[in-house]
């Protein structure tokens, strides 16, 4: 324990501001989204704040909304005209002694498509975020082509030592057929360093075969964790993307993060994957410290990636998030009138209990992989 306790407070300085920076941007845009569309609609804010708790620093412009920053950075809020608190619910009793002037400014007033609308736009946001951040990161970095044509041989690699060069392209390794190059690690990771591999290669219109025996590697993974891997030592064709291919990659990267959420997600929930999958704040910080000593580069696609992934969670319908007040406004539109109060007040206080019992779980998992306990 005493180890895992001087572990946490060796990467703590580097780690906080580089969690604060990617919490702060993350926070900051998906609130902003809520913001810029309310005022669209013409709905007057009153504090826009990034964190919970007590102000630290804060100004107020020329439209009455306080911008703060608070103490502890783990989300963020805007309250609106009208709201009871934090979390956007409305304040009936308020509401009822409201002039009607004053009523032109207040969230609940609003058609319910505006309603909608402001409740979808953080998630919105952050998938915007993330797909702007993903865009210009592919422009800079290029990309991998699919085709398994060998961009590069290593010298003295297993590949080289066979007479693969440049230009060449994989038809087949053994009887399996490669049409694609991410075909080849798939394959060759799983393979033996001790037996040859047939692979067949296109050279200038000529077919031929060569027999590669893979090597194995030791190095460290993004992480800094010690990992092995069997490998021939070549790599793809790289090339640089257009503004708008790196835009098609970014959506389409974008989708997959989305995708592999819900997936985790929906196994946990069905009892094919473990709840200690899940990790919270503190695991957060730890993994951006981990991605912060790889550069820059690597800690923007990190926000990509938790913009994404913080979108999404919001948009679930649990009362107290994003998700929940889209089914408040479902029900509304479906029964032609809002839900009871009491019915609100109901699935906010169960929305809040559920919301504490996660953060209290993902909160335990990060203190059990940090062996504390």
């Amino acid at each position: 324990m005493l180890d895992a306790i001087r572990g946490l407070i060796a990467w703590t300085p580097l780690g906080l501001p580089a969690f604060l920076f990617v919490i702060t941007l993350v926070v900051f845009f998906h609130e902003l989204g809520h913001f810029l569309v309310a005022r669209a609609f013409g709905v007057k804010v009153d504090t826009f704040s990034v964190g919970f708790g007590k102000e630290i620093v804060g100004l107020t412009d020329r439209s009455g909304t306080r911008w703060k920053i608070s103490w502890l950075p783990i989300g963020g809020y805007v309250k609106f005209a009208g709201d009871a608190d934090a979390a956007s619910r409305p304040d009936v009793e308020a509401a009822s002694q409201m002039t009607v002037a004053e009523r032109e400014g207040v969230l609940m007033f609003k058609p319910l498509y505006q309603r909608a609308l402001v409740a979808v736009s953080g998630p919105l946001a952050n998938f915007a975020l993330a797909i702007a951040m993903l865009t210009g990161i592919l422009m800079y970095t290029g990309h991998s082509e699919v085709a398994s044509i060998v961009g590069e041989v290593g010298n003295g690699m297993p590949a080289a030592l066979a007479g693969i060069r440049t230009g060449d392209r994989v038809t087949r390794i053994d009887r399996t057929m490669i049409t694609d190059f991410q075909q080849l690690p798939e394959i060759i990771s799983v393979s033996s360093d001790k037996a040859p591999l047939a692979i067949g290669i296109s050279r200038a219109g000529h077919d031929m075969t060569v027999w590669v025996t893979p090597k194995r590697v030791k190095f460290k993974d993004i992480l800094g964790n010690q990992a092995s891997q069997m490998i021939i030592g070549i790599s793809p064709v790289h090339e640089t993307y257009s503004p708008v291919g790196a835009f098609a990659a970014a959506c389409s990267e974008t989708g997959g993060i989305m995708k592999i959420t819900v997936l985790t997600i929906a196994r946990i929930i069905t009892g094919h994957g473990g709840a200690d999958q899940l990790s919270g704040p503190v695991g957060i910080a730890k993994v951006t410290h981990q991605v912060a000593e790889l550069g820059f580069l690597p800690l923007l696609n990190l926000v990509a990636i938790l913009s994404v992934s913080i979108g999404l969670a919001n948009l679930f319908p649990i009362p107290l998030l994003d998700g929940g007040h889209l089914l408040y406004y479902g029900c509304e539109a479906v029964l032609g009138r809002p839900l009871g109060e009491r019915a609100q007040d109901v699935g906010f206080r169960l929305g809040l209990v559920l919301v504490l019992g996660l953060m209290l779980l993902t909160t335990w998992n990060d203190l059990v992989r940090l062996n504390l306990f």
